[in-house]
């Protein structure tokens, strides 16, 4: 854990402290009872498909997939879903790179769609994500799946699953790490002027 705190304190400027939310164990736990909540809520799992927004949302997408396979004998369909065209910052923000959209050959017509993703904050990703998947066909039910919601919703959306609810000031940064991608597990919240 010493590595995700050195390693976040060295991509901020001076005066911001980072402090260790969650440690690998602790996510795995939370993903082992998010699955288990939507193996709950959707009787036992049939007819879902995960979908991870990237890039993080992707990794744990499939962690949650391996996890109901193991509990319940079932394969979930997983894929990706890019929101980079959906975004409404477009035009404000740097151009950023396209990133995949995967469906699983099933597809996500009357199916129940669970898009995962690494920290809900304002509601604006998952709304872009409501657009993507709206171009994609037409599925039973979404729900949401988040590790970590840190407040400051701007719409009027909610997860379903939650990891870890985590209040925040909106001048703190929550920086989610997994092993696919920065080679550990953490959760990380960046404060400025703590030491």
């Amino acid at each position: 854990m010493a590595d995700a705190v050195s390693h976040a304190r060295s991509q901020v400027p001076d005066g911001v402290a980072a402090h260790a939310v969650l440690e690998g164990p602790d996510i795995n736990r939370a993903l082992i009872r998010i699955s288990h909540e939507i193996l709950e809520r959707t009787k036992g799992g049939e007819d879902i498909v995960l979908l991870g927004i990237p890039t993080r949302g992707v990794h744990l997408a499939r962690r949650l997939a391996e996890h109901i396979r193991r509990f319940e004998g079932r394969t979930v369909p997983v894929g990706s879903l890019d929101i980079t065209m959906y975004r409404d910052d477009l035009r404000t923000k740097p151009a950023r790179p396209l990133g995949r959209t995967e469906l699983p050959a099933e597809g996500v017509d009357d199916r129940t769609v669970v898009l995962v993703d690494d920290v809900l904050y304002s509601g604006r990703t998952v709304r872009a994500a409501l657009d993507a998947l709206g171009d994609l066909g037409r599925p039973r039910a979404v729900q949401l799946a988040a590790l970590v919601d840190r407040g400051h919703r701007e719409l009027p959306i909610r997860a379903d699953y939650v990891g870890k609810n985590l209040p925040t000031a909106k001048s703190e940064i929550v920086k989610v790490y997994v092993e696919e991608t920065d080679g550990r597990d953490a959760v990380v919240l960046l404060k400025e002027g703590d030491k």
